[in-house]
């Protein structure tokens, strides 16, 4: 009886009005809390604790201003589906900065104040492989700094931390100093006057990874026999240690100790430090190693500098003489992506590096130390006199013996460290003490013993076991004509993506480089690459046409007869005219036909999505009728 009174109340219209009031009020509680569910399988949109722990350091208003060409037709799907991903991103950070962050969104139409205003906050146009263009990005200001963010699907994984780093960065009003300490001439080098009187030398100008840095970072560089790094110094580069004095190590030490970061590029072999002296075949030999040996033993790693990395699947044939036969050199490591970290947010991105003669790390950290492999080999790799490495490429191949692990040629410690000078700052170097004077016991009376034993906060140290990476002719190709320097690898961008992630914000080394919202089925993928491949003969066709046409008119405009100066022939005129018709024709086709590709491209897109909406429910309906019928049947059985 009081299941029917209840069916009774919810079927009545009094009822169905309640239950609809009920459901609206719990939309407005629900809209009202702002509360928002991630449901993607790799979290897309949950930002990262590093990401949330610099909005909690945000204390003044940021305005993020994103620009997208939303009324923009004619664009491949991809580009808003990315866009929707960058603005629920920009809810996440809205929702997470307390207030602080304010999201303001603009479509740049042609001739538009929004176009103007992405213009002026240094967002660039960009272009889809059918040639429409649109805006795509991101300025973020805090007053007085602004930092304009290209947004492309390359880097997607990279979205959110690409968005944090500029967050990070306008929060800064001072240009972060990183100091360089190396015995190497990467500052450039006055000449030798006598080679400079013989014709043989020309001052050596600084390599363009100094110049580099220096567009983005005030570049200090410090002396290799220095007792103390200075405090205004947040990041310090050690490039090719050899030789390190114990006065020069402990100054390091205790630079990490108080929170400074550390870039360590050590060596097995130093392919660009070759030996000074006065017999000329020196100069053809290798350098030495080089070693931070009681600091890496203090972290709970050791570095060989008398053995080289040798892997076959890194390694390529090479020829060291003009005209010489190409040997096979398993040292010279052309690191793949099987050997590059694709996880993390400084390597993710990078395709290809060239390590001459690199070393490798090994050993344990300490336990208060996260470490984190950011470059290795494969399992066909081994470790090999440095030496021979240098003359018997083809020989250490011949006779190569796989180690059958992974060695690892980059590595991140983060942490807590502890010092490798347990009693104090260390003696002064031999030579010092032949300088000092007789009244050196008098200086040795007791004093406080200040200095740090261990990590005041956390720190980080990364380490590499090569450091000719960043030599000019690892790196760049510098064109003669105009002295630019052209990228041939990812050496140079490692180079700078490191010492970026050390010179930001610490907790940037905690955002995760993310999955790609983008995932397609493959079936269609398939599809639409068989759509593309038919319209682009057509595309390249027209195109042709084009510049074909173009060419026409500028050579008929810039043949005059030598009376005529500025005007044409009649004939000159017609047949321009006749060539801006065939262009604008031409252009039409071109536009008519990327619309044709992308409205082919959409349509495949919106068959599939309609099928998965209306499938599902007539799945799920057939299946019902099925568990009914059999349910029925079971009934009247009983």
């Amino acid at each position: 009886m009081k299941n029917k009174k209840l069916e009774a109340i919810l079927y009545s219209t009094a009822g169905m009005a309640v239950v609809f009031a009920i459901v609206v009020l719990l939309n407005l509680i629900a809209g009202a809390a702002k509360t928002r569910l991630d449901m993607t399988a790799d979290k897309q949109f949950t930002l990262s604790p590093g990401t949330k722990a610099i909005l909690k350091k945000l204390d003044t208003p940021a305005e993020l201003r994103f620009y997208f060409s939303r009324s923009e037709k004619n664009l491949p799907s991809w580009v808003p589906n990315f866009a929707r991903n960058v603005e629920d991103l920009l809810a996440e950070f809205e929702q997470n900065g307390r207030g602080n962050i304010t999201i303001k969104k603009f479509d740049p139409k042609p001739d538009s104040d929004a176009e103007d205003l992405a213009l002026n906050d240094g967002i660039e146009r960009q272009m889809t492989e059918t040639g429409e263009d649109f805006f795509l990005g991101l300025a973020i200001s805090v007053d007085p700094q602004r930092v304009s963010l290209p947004l492309t699907a390359a880097r997607e994984k990279l979205l959110e931390y690409d968005i944090a780093r500029a967050i990070a960065r306008v929060m800064s009003t001072n240009k972060p100093v990183v100091g360089v300490m190396t015995p190497l001439p990467m500052f450039g080098q006055a000449p030798n006057p006598m080679m400079m009187r013989m014709g043989q030398q020309q001052q050596q100008q600084p390599w363009v990874a100094v110049t580099e840095l220096q567009r983005d970072f005030e570049v200090k560089q410090v002396p290799m026999d220095t007792d103390k790094i200075d405090d205004e110094i947040q990041v310090l580069m050690v490039v090719h240690p050899r030789e390190i004095t114990d006065k020069a190590q402990f100054a390091i030490d205790q630079f990490v100790l108080r929170g400074g970061k550390l870039l360590a590029l050590l060596d097995g072999m130093s392919v660009v430090d070759k030996p000074q002296g006065n017999n000329p075949m020196m100069g053809m030999l290798p350098g030495g190693g080089s070693n931070l040996e009681k600091l890496l033993k203090a972290w709970g790693l050791t570095f060989d500098t008398t053995k080289v990395v040798a892997d076959l699947s890194f390694a390529r044939e090479l020829s060291f003489q003009r005209g010489g036969k190409p040997q096979l050199m398993p040292t010279w490591l052309f690191v793949n992506p099987d050997g590059i970290n694709r996880d993390d947010v400084a390597t993710s991105q990078i395709d290809n590096l060239l390590l001459p003669a690199a070393g490798s790390f090994s050993g344990t950290p300490l336990s208060s130390l996260k470490e984190t492999v950011l470059l290795k080999t494969t399992k066909k790799s081994q470790l090999v006199d440095g030496m021979t490495a240098q003359f018997s490429g083809q020989k250490i191949a011949d006779e190569f013996k796989p180690g059958g692990s992974e060695l690892q040629l980059a590595v991140r410690l983060q942490g807590k460290f502890k010092t490798a000078y347990p009693d104090g700052k260390p003696e002064a170097d031999k030579k010092d003490d032949e300088k000092k004077d007789d009244n050196k016991d008098a200086k040795k009376e007791e004093k406080k013993d200040d200095t740090l034993k261990e990590s005041k906060k956390d720190s980080v140290v990364i380490l590499m076991g090569d450091s000719d990476f960043i030599f000019d002719n690892f790196c760049v190709q510098i064109m003669p004509l105009f002295n630019i320097a052209q990228p041939i690898n990812g050496n140079l961008t490692l180079l700078q993506n490191l010492v970026e992630q050390l010179v930001g914000d610490s907790n940037l080394i905690g955002v995760r480089s993310r999955a790609s919202a983008h995932r397609p089925f493959t079936v269609v993928k398939k599809k639409e690459a068989e759509a593309q491949e038919r319209f682009q003969s057509v595309i390249v066709k027209l195109q042709e046409e084009l510049q074909d046409t173009q060419k026409q008119i500028n050579e008929l405009q810039g043949k005059k007869e030598p009376g005529q100066r500025f005007l044409l022939s009649k004939e000159q005129q017609q047949k321009i005219a006749e060539f801006r018709k065939k262009e604008s024709d031409a252009k039409k086709k071109l536009k008519e036909v990327r619309k044709d590709l992308n409205r082919e491209i959409d349509s495949l897109q919106t068959s599939l999505k309609w099928t998965n909406i209306i499938a599902m429910p007539i799945v799920v309906s057939i299946a019902g009728l099925v568990i009914a019928y059999f349910h029925r049947q079971r009934t009247k059985a009983q």
